[in-house]
């Protein structure tokens, strides 16, 4: 029986080895270790953080890397020790030993499905950095209140990462919350992650806004689209932009600017708006409110090439849906994603940022998703 669970123990580790491997192939140790190498010398650069934006940019991109590098490694030396105190074990006899392998085994598997998420995001902008808006919507107060909720989930997210994070633009409800926020997540793959987080989210809960303490249901809205870098090459017109210039405000309508700083950005043919009061001068702001009009007007051409492709494959079982997620307070607590089924019922975790599990399983069924579509396309 002990040779037999021996046996199982041995091919557990060969499994979990090709796994590794493949994951390897995927994100390349010799790749990674040259690229840390080229980040380096430019984080070394005299005069980068004369452009503070860029230099933020490369040193993100340095440590992620470097991250990822040290992540690799760790896994390799574990996968190593654990083979060599499995047959420590084995030439022993020592069923402590075996106890140890087999418990270690678990906390492998555990990591190597974490890792396996990473090769996962292979989309063409998923490596990008991220741009999140989040809007009330249907609830009055109780949605306002929900969208502040929620920018504090993803801002805890962030933290939990180590992911730099700038609000752009908060646009404050009368009574309490927010009518909307936008604010970039400066970290590699960060839209990758967060792109499976863009739909409609609802909220259950008995209202703190009810005198009455009756049960309220209310709706956000969070968009997802990633960070354009000059190399997208998205040219607008000046002719097809409209600006506005306004004060920044707070909570309230509470001036918070006595110049016109604020900018309002539209653009006329697709009537996008931008607006942007976070940085302290009209300039900055400008610059700021067009690369994120960029940033939309790329994943609107992304999303017009995605329709006609759609067209030519046919109708595709599964879409995202209005309503992607739902957050329970009231009668019970419960945190369920509609589309993944994944669900979780320590709600204050999850409004504490605790989502990578939604992520991840939001991650997976995409490329199922992904799958679906090339199956049907016939490729």
């Amino acid at each position: 029986m002990e040779a037999m669970a021996t046996e199982d123990i041995a091919a557990e580790l060969r499994a979990l080895n090709s796994t590794f491997e493949s994951i390897e192939r995927v994100d390349d140790p010799q790749e990674l270790r040259a690229r840390i190498a080229r980040l380096s010398d430019e984080v070394a650069e005299p005069g980068l953080w004369d452009d503070q934006s860029k230099a933020q940019a490369k040193t993100s991109q340095l440590s992620h890397a470097q991250g990822e590098l040290e992540k690799l490694e760790a896994m390799r030396s574990r996968l190593d020790d654990l083979g060599v105190l499995h047959q420590m074990a084995q030439e022993a006899d020592d069923a402590e030993a075996t106890e140890e392998v087999r418990q270690e085994l678990a906390a492998v598997r555990s990591s190597l499905a974490d890792m396996e998420i990473r090769t996962l995001l292979n989309g063409e902008y998923d490596e990008r950095f991220a741009v999140v808006t989040i809007r009330s919507g249907a609830g009055g107060v109780d949605a306002a209140d929900f969208a502040e909720m929620l920018l504090r989930m993803y801002l805890r997210w962030a933290e939990r990462h180590a992911y730099p994070v700038k609000v752009l633009d908060t646009s404050y409800a009368e009574e309490a919350g927010l009518k909307s926020v936008t604010f970039e997540v400066s970290a590699p793959y960060a839209y990758g992650n967060l792109s499976v987080e863009g739909g409609t989210h609802r909220l259950v809960r008995i209202s703190p806004f009810d005198n009455q303490g009756r049960r309220h249901t209310s709706f956000a809205a969070v968009e997802v689209i990633p960070l354009i870098e000059d190399t997208d090459h998205i040219d607008i017109p000046e002719s097809d932009i409209k600006v506005d210039v306004f004060r920044s405000s707070g909570p309230g309508g509470q001036s918070v600017n006595t110049t016109d700083s604020a900018v309002r950005m539209t653009h006329i043919p697709t009537g996008i708006v931008v607006s942007m009061q976070d940085e302290k001068s009209q300039i900055q702001n400008r610059a700021a409110a067009y690369r994120v009009l960029q940033s939309r007007l790329l994943v609107l051409r992304r999303a017009q090439e995605a329709a006609k492709k759609k067209e030519l494959a046919g109708d595709i079982k599964a879409s995202w849906g209005d309503q992607m997620r739902s957050y329970v307070l009231h009668p019970y607590q419960m945190v369920k994603d509609l589309r993944t089924d994944h669900e979780v019922g320590n709600t204050a975790g999850v409004f504490d940022g605790d989502i990578d599990g939604f992520i991840d399983a939001g991650i997976r069924w995409r490329r199922r998703l992904d799958k679906a579509a090339l199956a049907s396309s016939g490729s």
